[in-house]
Order: structure tokens, then sequence, then C-alpha cells
């Protein structure tokens, strides 16, 4: 009988097994022999790709881009997303507060990049400003400014429009944390005589911890592999190409299948530690 159920349970796994090795296990095999291949994977060449991609000036902006993207956009979404859970938690418009915050996450990647294409559309001063955010500078009195186009704004442009994507993602787990915290422990500690920001700081992000930790991880994985939104609104140009671009222009652009391979294993070598961090997390609850 016993063996019986070890068969059974791996007649279910098996399935599941099989489209593992066939979708995830066998590319990725694939992905990391290609990358030690030339161009046109006819000559090996060992580490030559990895070296370029840590060497050539191009592709350090890519990297250098990646972590603007790592900082920023994991902290600002992960900070607005928990300021609004904490100040929407107890007030009687939450939901409809929530539900506007979340409306972006209803919008495609690449819908919401054209929109912000569009607002970021330039205009030189003595036009008028089609461009919702050159229009407001206009109107407050500061020159339009090409956010698309010029280097030392582009990057931050184009995160701001990443941190409008998921803020709402940020804002829904954490207020789902938020409604698990006991309200005795909360009005015990206000009869105790402590304030908002003590209960907050001492109470609320303790408590709280394990739901950021998810939210943190599931961004950082995002900024590592942000595609969409530089594809659509810069395709990488003027200095905002980032990893996963960065690895679509080398396939299809320059069909150099060595140097794609090459990133892409780097992006999964950056993006499997945070994973890896996830399950062990969700086997440590388990446990308990």
């Amino acid at each position: 009988m016993r063996r019986f159920s070890k068969l059974a349970a791996w007649v279910y796994v098996l399935p599941a097994v099989v489209l593992l090795g066939v979708f995830l296990v066998y590319p990725s095999l694939r992905t990391i022999y290609l990358s030690v291949f030339s161009s046109n994977s006819a000559e090996f060449v060992g580490l030559d790709n990895y070296a370029y991609l840590f060497t050539n000036r191009e592709t350090l902006i890519v990297f250098r881009n990646n972590l603007l993207w790592l900082a920023l956009f994991t902290g600002m979404t992960l900070g607005m997303g928990l300021l609004i859970a904490v100040l929407t938690n107890q007030v009687r418009y939450e939901a409809a507060a929530k539900a506007v915050v979340f409306i972006p996450m209803a919008v495609s990647f690449t819908a919401a990049a054209v929109i912000w294409r569009f607002m970021y559309v330039f205009q030189p001063r003595e036009f008028t400003q089609i461009g919702v955010v050159n229009a407001i500078a206009v109107g407050l009195g500061p020159d339009p400014v090409s956010w698309i186009q010029n280097p030392s704004v582009n990057n931050y442009a184009l995160i701001v429009a990443g941190i409008w994507m998921w803020t709402g993602f940020a804002m829904v787990v954490i207020s789902a944390g938020l409604k698990g915290i006991p309200t005795e422990v909360l009005e015990a500690a206000r009869v105790d005589g402590a304030n908002e920001l003590q209960i907050f700081r001492r109470i609320v992000l303790p408590m709280l911890r394990p739901v950021v930790i998810v939210v943190a991880v599931t961004l950082v994985i995002n900024s590592l592999k942000v595609f969409d939104l530089v594809y659509v609104m810069t395709f990488g140009n003027f200095r905002t190409d980032v990893i996963a671009n960065r690895m679509f222009k080398e396939m299809f652009t320059f069909g150099n299948f060595g140097r794609a391979s090459a990133i892409a294993v780097v992006l999964l070598v950056t993006i499997v530690p945070m994973m890896l961090l996830n399950i062990r997390r969700f086997l440590g609850e388990e446990r308990a």
C-alpha cells in the first residue's frame, strides 16, 4: 500500500517535472552552453562574452541603469506603497482611494509605456505643450524638458513610470498585512500611552516585516528584469538601456547569440538568489 502511494505521488508529480525540465531546466542549460560560444555559436570563445559585458562601456552603462532601477524603483515603490497603505487603512474612503492607486496595475506594461511616452512629449517653449508633464512645468515657470532624450533625467523619468505602475501592488499586499495585525495589540499600546508614530515603529513595522520582505523581493526581481517600459519608451536609446533590453538587442538586432546568452546568464544569476530567499522564507513559515 505504501509503495502504491509513492507510485501515485510520482504519477501526479511527473507531468510538472517534465514541463519544468523541458521549459525551464533545458533552456537554462542551453543558454549557459551558448554563452561560451561566438555570435553564430560556431566557435568556442570561453569567457570572452562575459569579459565583454564587464569591460565594454555600453554594457557597463546598462548595469549602472539596472542598479539605478534596483535602488530607486524598489525603495520608492515600497515606501509609497507602505505610506499609502498605512494612511488609508482606517479612513472611510479606503476602498476608493486604494482602487485609484491600484488602477495602473490593471493596465498592460506596453499601454503604460505609451501613456507615459505621451505625457513626456517635448516641444520647444514657443510651441504649445501637448505633454502633460511639460505643460505643468511651463505653467509653473521652468522651461520644458526633453524627459526621454535627455540622458541626465531620462532614466529617472522611466523609473517614475515604473513606480506609478507598481505602487498599487505594494499597497495591496501591505494593506493585507495591516489587516492581519490584531487591533487589541494596537489598542493596548495606545492605552499604555504610545503615540501613533511609536506604534508604527515599534509594533506595526516589526509585524509587517515578512510582508515587506515579500514585496521588496518581488520589486527587486522586477527591477532587474524590467523590459517593457524601456523597450516601448526609448528602446534603450539615449543611455537608458537595461539588461533585459540589451539581451533582446544582442539577440534580435545584432544577431549575437553568444553575448545575448551571456547577458541572460548574468540576469539569471542575479535573480536566482532573490527567488531562493523567497522559497526559504516560505519553507520557514510552513515549518513554523
